[in-house]
């Protein structure tokens, strides 16, 4: 399975295993695997409520449950050996023009969503790589977009509503609840989100071009004016050659804005044809480039919403270090890349704007994030996560929590300042951790190396 075919997944809605007797709510789906196929699902108990009374339902009668997106983790956050619940049915969307926000049922996609607000002339804030992954489960794992002033897609959120482990309905908001900052990106511990509050902007249009070549030299003194040369940048490197193979420089387009584009970016060329990530690989699936100005939802993704979903077979990790020492961490992965690029299809380097939610990757700190896309190799890649880490260690590397590591739990522990306000709201939340599974344990609670 080769890397186009894979960027132009959009988060496939994967069936799962057949059950020979299903419950209400439960739906046969087939294969209970992730979409990139590394992992498969623990338990086939299945359940698929069709509203939020339904949800209470099945939260009351689990004694463990897990939420299940649309499948996009490459780590097993959303495993469970008990039940999973998915939200795929809930979908709804209530644009409210006065404040400005728009209510999402938990399991509505961003492809869905963007054009039904864009209709209305209203856009988000940035959109992820791939558009047609749940609102519910990218937040709760501080997906995102680039920028250097944009954070993660979570701190769009102005409200959201849970199914708590009592099966009680509560609702926190930004401001007025002293939480939310807790429950936002909580890795599906503190309840079962049915419905998401986004802050809404005017609609704008994006005009994205791509550059070839530019050397890792220029990242030296011109870091910030690199990454800052467009709404949304990000960097494509093999890690050869001491260069980005790849620029891609998205830039908010205005009425009457000249949108010129000049021919070097730092001694990058402009590319003259439509370009996918992976050199020689066609870019169909690729959203526009060539400087043509389309509408923000159309653009910010590397993606295009309108491909058929297919299953491709990939790993992916991603680590987040400190904007301010980005530079020095990419010389420190570099120093591997001849052990690196046998086993990757390619790596992505973008700026994420600090937050405050307490389980971002971007919690207080500017970041650089370094996404490994990686050849489906198992246990090559499981050789190569730890030196990755080692060489990212020295600048406190926060992994993506939906994507495969091999950071000690006792280290990844001390790179969250809130854990332990976390894991006491928690134990206030959910005493009997119904939420619990084995990936919280391991990487929240537990206290030996290894």
């Amino acid at each position: 399975m080769d890397k186009r075919e894979f960027l132009k997944t959009t988060g496939a809605i994967v069936a799962g295993s057949v059950f020979s007797h299903l419950a209400p709510g439960q739906e046969p789906e087939t294969p209970r695997e992730n979409w990139a196929g590394n992992l498969n699902y623990s338990t086939d108990q299945l359940h698929v409520p069709a509203s939020v009374e339904e949800v209470q339902q099945v939260v009351t009668k689990c004694a463990k449950l897990r939420a299940l997106g649309t499948r996009h983790s490459f780590s097993t956050i959303a495993d469970s050996t008990a039940n999973q619940i998915s939200l795929k049915k809930l979908d709804s969307i209530d644009i409210d023009e006065k404040a400005k926000t728009v209510t999402v049922g938990a399991g509505i996609a961003y492809g869905k969503l963007a054009p039904a607000i864009e209709a209305k002339g209203y856009a988000l804030h940035n959109l992820a790589s791939l558009p047609h992954i749940s609102v519910a489960g990218a937040i709760a794992t501080a997906t995102h977009g680039s920028g250097l002033h944009n954070g993660n897609l979570a701190t769009a959120v102005s409200a959201l509503e849970l199914v708590m482990a009592d099966g009680q309905v509560h609702t926190l908001s930004r401001d007025k609840d002293e939480h939310f900052a807790a429950a936002v990106v909580g890795l599906g511990a503190p309840g079962i989100v049915t419905r998401v509050t986004l802050n809404l902007l005017p609609t704008f249009q994006v005009a994205q071009s791509v550059y070839q070549n530019l050397s890792f030299d220029h990242l030296k003194d011109h870091f910030a004016d690199i990454f800052g040369a467009g709404y949304s940048v990000s960097l494509f490197t093999d890690w050869q050659n001491h260069r980005a193979s790849q620029v891609w420089i998205k830039r908010k387009v205005g009425a009457g804005d000249a949108n010129k584009w000049d021919p070097e970016f730092y001694g990058a060329k402009l590319a003259k044809e439509k370009l996918h990530p992976i050199d020689g690989h066609p870019a169909e699936s690729c959203t526009e480039q060539g400087g043509v100005p389309g509408p923000w939802y159309e653009r910010l993704p590397h993606f295009r919403m309108n491909f058929t979903p297919s299953s491709g077979r990939e790993l992916q990790a991603e680590y987040f270090v400190p904007r301010n020492r980005g530079y020095e961490a990419i010389m420190a992965v570099e120093q591997l890349r001849d052990k690196i690029t046998p086993h990757l299809f390619v790596t992505e380097l973008r700026t994420i704007a600090a937050d405050d939610l307490w389980m971002s990757m971007a919690y207080q700190r500017d970041s650089l994030a370094i996404h490994f896309t990686l050849k489906p190799e198992t246990e090559a890649v499981n050789k190569l996560l730890p030196q990755i880490e080692a060489k990212l260690e020295p600048f406190g590397a926060r992994p993506h929590w939906g994507k495969v590591f091999a950071v000690e739990p006792a280290k990844l522990q001390t790179r969250y300042p809130k854990l332990k306000d976390f894991k006491a709201l928690l134990a206030q939340l959910d005493p009997k951790g119904k939420f619990r599974n084995e990936f919280i344990d391991a990487n929240l609670y537990s206290t030996t190396a290894g």
